[in-house]
């Protein structure tokens, strides 16, 4: 009985592969690589009024490339593209009070400027990325709260940027055809 089991999951799952396949399916990160490269160098401007959060940014890009763009990161001399991340300054709003008018809730909005330079054209892309985070009655955000706040809107806007890239990678196939 165990047996059969086994076999029917094993003629779904190759009958759903075998018409992923049949339909052209591609994953969004092969349009990305498509239009980034393999190989992705970035670097992120400081601001010189919240430089902490340009390594909290730095480190949530980097991320980002290695886990959705599923490329490489590399010095800028020997990458396909090269980021330039800018980010504006972050904003946190009350979003959620309690019954007796305290926040309880807030929202972090990242914004993202990000210019990527690849075959010597560059182009230019704006990206926001949100997250709401709870905090208790009365308190105020630590300084972990917000930087947790502002990693977690920074990979938000990541993706979107990766949602960008894509559309623009899927286009230029559909349109090479």
């Amino acid at each position: 009985m165990k047996q059969l089991l086994n076999i029917k999951k094993f003629l779904l799952l190759l009958s759903v592969s075998i018409f992923i396949i049949g339909c052209g399916y591609s994953p969004s990160a092969k349009f990305s690589r498509d239009t980034l490269g393999e190989k992705i160098s970035t670097s992120v401007i400081i601001s010189a009024q919240d430089p902490q959060n340009t390594v909290v940014i730095k480190d949530a890009i980097d991320r980002a490339i290695i886990e959705v763009f599923q490329a490489s990161l590399v010095s800028k001399e020997h990458s396909d593209s090269h980021l330039v991340i800018k980010m504006a300054t972050p904003l946190y709003a009350p979003i959620v009070y309690d019954q007796n008018g305290f926040v309880i809730g807030y929202r972090m909005s990242v914004v993202l400027n990000i210019i990527k330079h690849t075959n010597g054209a560059s182009k230019s892309y704006t990206t926001k990325g949100f997250y709401d985070f709870s905090v208790a009655p009365n308190a105020i955000v630590t300084d972990q709260d917000r930087f947790e706040a502002i990693g977690q809107g920074a990979q938000r806007a990541i993706k979107s940027f990766v949602a960008q890239v894509s559309a623009e990678g899927a286009r230029a196939k559909k349109e090479s055809k």
